[in-house]
């Protein structure tokens, strides 16, 4: 059976619907403290590498474009993956992002991902 995944903003206040909140961005969240940030694990490995990141610059006219190019980055990152799926464990589990843009953000595609792959 596959895992219940939910994304949230890591800024959000924490829940016990979130089971186990991993961030999945490459860069710490500013202003941020890893105290009140509640985190189980920071799977920075499987988060969109710098260039691709920069170049998205959470533009939404290049979200389809980005898409495509993220889930190519994790299909190629199988390595990061695994432990990613590992640390989940098929329990419920949060993606932590940072962005300010709920619905075009690396943590969509990457539940998409692991949704699709279970």
């Amino acid at each position: 059976m596959a895992p219940t995944l939910h994304i949230k903003r890591v800024y959000d206040a924490p829940a016990a619907a979130d089971g186990q909140r991993i961030l999945v961005d490459r860069l710490w969240p500013r202003g941020l403290s890893k105290d009140k940030a509640h985190l189980d694990h920071w799977a920075k490995d499987v988060a969109p590498s710098d260039s691709l990141r920069h170049w998205f610059g959470h533009d939404p006219d290049k979200w389809d474009e980005f898409r495509a190019r993220y889930r190519k980055e994790i299909t190629e990152n199988a390595e990061a993956v695994a432990a990613l799926r590992a640390q989940i464990g098929g329990k419920a589990a949060t993606l932590l992002y940072a962005a300010h843009d709920t619905g075009h953000n690396n943590a969509v595609v990457l539940r998409d991902y692991l949704s699709s792959k279970d």
